[in-house]
This record gives structure tokens, sequence and C-alpha cells, in this order.
């Protein structure tokens, strides 16, 4: 399999279509009828392997497709697992160009070089000075297609970014700086097909650790068992919901979090608690930061109140679901009104309005031990 499928398919292992198809639901629409607590975009997102589903996601799939959520993930290091295989019905067969795609791979590794030698070279700076959107650089840095098959503005742009008069001279360009050795560094980041395994490895034993325990709900504090937290019945909703300042109640949230190579966090459950805010909606949780991505700051020992139901806002915090887990980011906006998150530890930009906004949760509160 090519590195271009190869990153294609392994996004998200997943079976959904295959018990889809046992149970006759002939549509992905059917499904999500069956799944209200899930948009049919992203479950449509979900079955492609475009995303990764959370924990709570595939505990609902598993219900509606009769099976236990575990049969949704697939085992990568099983030796009857061929990634073509699983890859085709999804994205069918594309012809193999070995030599458009090493030109593809070696065209982000040039790009990825050029922006990491020279810091003015934001992803902002790219889209407005040079035309190229966050989420074409993104697919071009990832090596999602060869340079032919990149529209002519966007081949335009490419060439006016490394001062080439036309497509040949680029190509020339390109061989001729990984000739030099000037793109040693950064090839082992694009399609790396084991860097990529190893991501979804990771994931995949996130996601079978938590869904091995308990759903996430609110904890509800020992004194007070026959109680319960508004909060936990109120239906998901973008506004603030109040509890009455008599209310004697505390809720609690379960705490996540294992730090993971680059900055990411597992949401793997760590057996804490925090208390929620009365703002946080019913799928509120803890985040365990374990490093501090954002700067001192934020200490690695802080704890996070994350809310997947409420969106940020500029000057807050963020937590995104990225490739391989959570990331956590601070929000600011440019000045044409464009959100975007960064990243100290590792030094990111990430354009937040090119994301899915389900893929997108406020950082309601942190607290610090």
């Amino acid at each position: 399999m090519s590195a271009i499928d190869f990153h294609r398919a392994l996004v998200f292992p997943n079976r959904i279509r295959k018990f889809r198809k046992q149970l006759n639901i002939g549509s992905l629409l059917e499904l999500s009828e069956k799944l209200p607590g899930i948009t049919y975009i992203r479950l449509s997102k979900i079955e492609r392997g475009e995303i990764f589903a959370r924990a709570d996601e595939l505990r609902d799939l598993g219900r509606a497709l009769g099976v236990e959520a575990q049969e949704l993930l697939i085992d990568v290091d099983d030796p009857a697992f061929d990634i073509a295989a699983w890859a085709e019905p999804l994205h069918g067969h594309l012809p193999t160009d070995p030599e458009g795609e090493r030109g593809a791979v070696l065209l982000a590794a040039a790009l990825r070089a050029r922006r990491g030698g020279d810091p003015a070279l934001t992803i902002a700076v790219l889209e407005q000075e040079y035309g190229i959107a966050p989420v074409v650089l993104s697919r071009i840095e990832n090596a999602l297609k060869p340079l032919d098959r990149w529209n002519e503005d966007v081949r335009a742009a490419l060439r006016r970014l490394f001062a080439v008069p036309d497509d040949a001279a680029l190509v020339a360009h390109v061989e001729a700086l990984n000739a030099s050795g000037a793109l040693d560094a950064v090839l082992p980041l694009v399609a790396n097909p084991e860097a990529r395994l190893a991501k979804s490895r990771a994931r995949i034993a996130a996601l079978r650790d938590e869904l091995a325990g308990p759903a996430v709900a609110a904890a509800e504090p020992a004194a007070a068992p026959k109680q319960r937290s508004r909060v936990a019945d109120a239906p998901a909703t973008d506004a603030p919901i109040e509890i009455p300042a008599d209310s004697a109640i505390v809720r609690l949230l379960p705490v996540f979090g294992t730090p993971l190579p680059d900055g990411l966090i597992a949401q793997t459950p760590t057996g804490a608690v925090v208390e929620a805010p009365r703002s946080a909606g019913p799928r509120a949780y803890g985040l365990r930061l374990g490093r501090p991505t954002l700067g001192a700051g934020l200490p690695g020992r802080a704890t996070l109140v994350v809310d997947p139901d409420r969106y940020p806002a500029t000057g807050g915090l963020a937590v995104i679901v990225a490739e391989g887990g959570l990331r956590v980011l601070s929000i600011t906006a440019d000045r044409h009104g464009r959100m975007l998150g960064y990243s100290e530890n590792p030094d990111l930009e990430v354009a937040i309005d090119t994301l899915d906004p389900a893929a997108v949760a406020a950082v309601l509160s942190a607290v610090f031990e």
C-alpha cells in the first residue's frame, strides 16, 4: 500500500460499515436516525475513517448496531489485518503512482522545512499573502496528493512561495533540496506508516482502556446518594446551566489524561475527580495536562475542566481532538477575526475555524495541585 493511501486509511480503524450491513441498515442516514447524539456529518466522517470517535460515541454506536463497543475497534497488530484490504471499501482503489507519491512526500517535506526555517511564515501569512488555506496547507504537508493533482491556484501559490517560474522548476528545486540533505530532518514526519501506526496503536489502546471502565458520568457525593445534580439531568446546550446558589450538591467530574508524545494527551481515566463549575454542561470532564505545553503559566500538574458542548472564546483555552489524542491550545484571533490556537511546547499554530466544531471544546476552569 502506498504512503498516501496508508495516510488516508489509517486515521481511525473502524468496523461500523460491516455491522451496519449485517443489520441491513442500508444507509448511513438510517443509522444516524438511531443516534441523536451524533450528527450525520460527524458519523459520516467516523465511518469513512477521517476522524476518531470518542468512547461515548463508540458506546452509542455499539448499542445502535447491537454489538459491544470494543468490537468496533480493530487490532492493527493482528497478523490477519491487511491495511490495503481494510481501506479499499472506504476509499476505493487508487492506481499506484510511486513517482507521483514520492514527489508529494518530498514537496510536503520541503514546505515543512520552508516554514520551519522562517518563523514569520505562519499559517495566517500563508493564507493572506499566498492564498493557501489552512486545510490545503495541512493536506500538502501530509502528502495527500501529487503536485499535478492540485489546481492551478495552489500550484501557483507554491511556485511563488519557493520563487520558481513553473512546475518543472518546482519539482527540480524540491529534488535538489532532498539531494542536499536539507529535508532529512523533516522527511520522517511525512507519510510515515510506522509513525501513524504508533499513533493509531496508542489511540486504540486508550479507547480500549476507556471502554473497559465505566461510562463517563457525573460522580455523586456519598453523603447524598439519592440526590442528583440538576446539571447531570439537563440536555446538552450552548448556554450555561445554572445551579441554585443554595444547592448543597457538589458535582464531581472524572479526570482523564495520560501524556503522549508531541504534547498530546490520551483520554484515559486517572481515577481522580474534580469539582465542576456551575456553568459546566452534562458532558464536562476533567483533563490532567501532564506537561506544560502552554508554558510555565499552566504547569503540567494542572487539571482543566473541559466542556465539549461549549465553543471556546478568544482569550481562553480550548481542547481539540487531534490525530492520536487531545491537544490543549491558547485561543486568540487575527486581525481578520479568524480564531487561532497556539501551543508553546511543541510550538504550534492551529486554525480553529477549519476544524470540525465537534472536535473543539472550551476549557471552563483550571485547578492547580
